[in-house]
């Protein structure tokens, strides 16, 4: 009982580990360098994002802890489902350094298109083993679109801020 709560909480927590490095290493350049950017008049507030990213972190990583208990742990059944999703929280963790880090609009792009095609596909292989834990992941899927849409928007509407280019 106690270890399945710490396993729980320990696949809810994990999520928010990336998401936390990735906003604490960027976190001084981050609102200037970002302010100066032309942005489309339905960009999120950057108050949203925090509260945001909370909500579908938790979200996500109780999902994956349903999976990973549905599926009876690591084992073979398990590779595939939890591969992808971690290669996508990978790829999710990637996005800030890209975006904010190195200030590469093309590669936070690239990374951010790859990362939609992950989702989907861990949605598509968690369906048939949890369809509540699919569901947790829709909002997730909901937002990377405006975040996808919002990146292609930045990367078109920015050519300035595009890496060879001086600022």
């Amino acid at each position: 009982q106690r270890r399945m709560w710490a396993y729980t909480v320990g696949f809810t927590v994990l999520p928010h580990v990336g998401g936390f490095l990735g906003w604490f290493i960027n976190r001084k350049d981050m609102p200037v360098w970002y302010e100066r950017l032309k942005k489309p008049s339905w960009c999120p507030s950057r108050k949203i994002f925090p509260v945001a990213w909370t909500v579908l972190y938790t979200g996500m990583g109780y999902a994956s802890y349903l999976i990973w208990n549905d599926l009876g742990g690591c084992n073979s059944k398990a590779i595939v489902p939890l591969g992808l999703y971690g290669a996508q929280l990978a790829l999710n963790w990637a996005w800030p350094p890209f975006f904010f880090g190195i200030r590469n609009l093309k590669m936070a792009l690239i990374d951010i298109l790859c990362l939609d095609g992950l989702v989907i596909g861990t949605m598509c292989s968690w369906y048939r083993i949890n369809k509540v834990a699919t569901l947790l992941m829709v909002p997730y899927l909901g937002w990377l679109a405006m975040a996808t849409c919002l990146t292609i928007r930045i990367w078109k509407d920015n050519p300035e801020a595009k890496p060879g280019k001086t600022e």
